[in-house]
Protein backbone atom coordinates (compact mmCIF):
# COMPACT_ATOMS: atom_id res chain seq x y z
CA UNK A 1 0.00 0.00 0.00
CA UNK A 2 2.96 2.12 0.65
CA UNK A 3 4.42 1.42 -2.73
CA UNK A 4 0.87 2.80 -4.05
CA UNK A 5 1.27 6.03 -2.67
CA UNK A 6 5.18 6.39 -2.92
CA UNK A 7 4.21 5.75 -6.89
CA UNK A 8 1.46 8.33 -7.18
CA UNK A 9 3.11 11.00 -5.12
CA UNK A 10 5.88 9.95 -7.77
CA UNK A 11 3.36 10.79 -10.48
CA UNK A 12 2.10 14.43 -9.09
CA UNK A 13 5.43 15.51 -8.93
CA UNK A 14 6.48 14.86 -12.21
CA UNK A 15 3.27 15.91 -13.73
CA UNK A 16 3.57 19.21 -11.25
CA UNK A 17 7.24 19.64 -13.23
CA UNK A 18 6.52 18.66 -16.40
CA UNK A 19 4.29 21.87 -16.39
CA UNK A 20 5.70 24.22 -15.13
CA UNK A 21 8.65 23.53 -17.23
CA UNK A 22 6.47 23.47 -20.21
CA UNK A 23 4.85 26.71 -19.38
CA UNK A 24 8.10 29.12 -19.38
CA UNK A 25 9.31 27.42 -23.00
CA UNK A 26 8.95 30.47 -25.28
CA UNK A 27 6.78 30.21 -28.28
CA UNK A 28 9.52 29.85 -30.96
CA UNK A 29 10.91 26.88 -29.48
CA UNK A 30 7.94 24.95 -28.99
CA UNK A 31 8.75 23.08 -32.50
CA UNK A 32 12.12 22.18 -31.43
CA UNK A 33 11.10 21.12 -27.73
CA UNK A 34 7.71 19.04 -29.77
CA UNK A 35 9.98 17.20 -31.99
CA UNK A 36 12.17 16.20 -28.85
CA UNK A 37 9.49 15.37 -26.87
CA UNK A 38 8.38 12.97 -29.93
CA UNK A 39 11.15 10.71 -28.86
CA UNK A 40 10.50 10.64 -25.16
CA UNK A 41 6.83 9.29 -26.75
CA UNK A 42 8.83 6.61 -28.66
CA UNK A 43 10.72 5.47 -25.32
CA UNK A 44 7.00 5.22 -23.58
CA UNK A 45 5.59 3.33 -25.96
CA UNK A 46 8.51 0.65 -25.88
CA UNK A 47 7.73 0.82 -22.23
CA UNK A 48 4.20 -0.12 -22.44
CA UNK A 49 5.00 -2.78 -24.80
CA UNK A 50 7.40 -4.46 -22.27
CA UNK A 51 4.71 -3.61 -19.64
CA UNK A 52 2.15 -5.73 -21.53
CA UNK A 53 4.47 -8.59 -22.07
CA UNK A 54 4.79 -8.82 -18.27
CA UNK A 55 1.31 -8.68 -18.06
CA UNK A 56 -0.36 -11.99 -16.54
CA UNK A 57 -3.88 -11.49 -15.66
CA UNK A 58 -6.85 -10.25 -18.17
CA UNK A 59 -6.87 -6.59 -16.33
CA UNK A 60 -2.76 -6.29 -16.46
CA UNK A 61 -3.20 -7.28 -20.19
CA UNK A 62 -6.38 -4.54 -20.62
CA UNK A 63 -4.30 -1.76 -19.36
CA UNK A 64 -1.30 -2.76 -20.71
CA UNK A 65 -2.95 -2.81 -24.13
CA UNK A 66 -4.71 0.98 -23.41
CA UNK A 67 -1.48 2.29 -22.57
CA UNK A 68 0.10 1.22 -25.61
CA UNK A 69 -2.71 2.07 -28.10
CA UNK A 70 -2.54 5.57 -26.13
CA UNK A 71 1.29 5.99 -26.37
CA UNK A 72 0.90 4.70 -30.17
CA UNK A 73 -1.64 7.96 -30.77
CA UNK A 74 0.17 10.29 -28.65
CA UNK A 75 3.79 9.52 -30.60
CA UNK A 76 2.24 9.26 -34.28
CA UNK A 77 0.34 12.30 -33.46
CA UNK A 78 2.78 14.32 -32.35
CA UNK A 79 5.10 13.42 -35.40
CA UNK A 80 2.22 14.95 -37.24
CA UNK A 81 1.81 18.04 -35.16
CA UNK A 82 5.40 18.57 -35.93
CA UNK A 83 5.01 18.23 -39.50
CA UNK A 84 2.61 20.11 -40.07
CA UNK A 85 3.87 23.35 -37.83
CA UNK A 86 7.22 22.96 -40.12
CA UNK A 87 5.42 23.09 -42.95
CA UNK A 88 4.43 26.84 -42.22
CA UNK A 89 7.58 27.83 -41.89
CA UNK A 90 8.90 26.50 -45.77
CA UNK A 91 9.08 29.11 -48.27
CA UNK A 92 5.93 28.86 -51.39
CA UNK A 93 8.65 30.01 -53.87
CA UNK A 94 9.01 26.64 -55.10
CA UNK A 95 5.69 25.99 -56.15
Amino acid sequence: MIEGFLALYIFMLAAFTGYEVISKVPVILHTPLMSGSNFVHGIVLVGAMVALGHAQTTLEQAIGFLAVLFAAGNAVGGYVVTERMLEMFKSSKGQ
